[in-house]
């Protein structure tokens, strides 16, 4: 077994619990088993909010994960900026915990935030919000 370790983490405020729920709403309306499993939502520096569900796809690659779908819509319909990112999942028919929880980020959509917002902030299990900094300490350069 791999030991995470554990980082501090700042304390969610109101607005962060509200984009929570937001995410949970989000995948409540619209989940899909194996298509839409995940939600997402984003928070604009300026307060606004955009969400996004993960659109699943027979052949795997061709998968877009929730966070790239609500930065698709905050680069659409405001100025793509992200002060803060969460992303819930829904559970799988098989596991005994039914709650929509909040998940960690995969690899590419750290880089993703990371790439658009480095000062953004991540809310993950816990759930504590961390600077997507702590989530990826060594970025991906071009």
């Amino acid at each position: 077994m791999i030991d995470t370790p554990v980082l501090p983490g700042v304390p969610l405020e109101a607005a962060d619990e509200e984009l929570i729920a937001a995410a949970r709403a989000v995948m409540l309306r619209h989940y899909r088993p194996f298509w839409h499993t995940v939600a997402a939502a984003l928070r604009g520096r300026d307060g606004r909010v955009w969400t996004g569900v993960h659109l699943g796809a027979t052949v795997g690659r061709l998968q877009v994960c929730a966070e790239a779908v609500a930065l698709g819509r905050a680069i659409l319909e405001g100025d793509g900026s992200i002060a803060v990112a969460v992303a819930v999942r829904h559970p799988k028919a098989d596991e005994e915990d039914r709650e929509i929880a909040v998940v960690s980020p995969c690899g590419a959509c750290r880089e993703m935030i990371f790439d658009y917002a480095p000062e953004a902030f991540v809310i993950v299990p816990g759930p504590v919000k961390l600077p997507v900094r702590a989530l990826l300490p060594v970025p991906y350069q071009r």
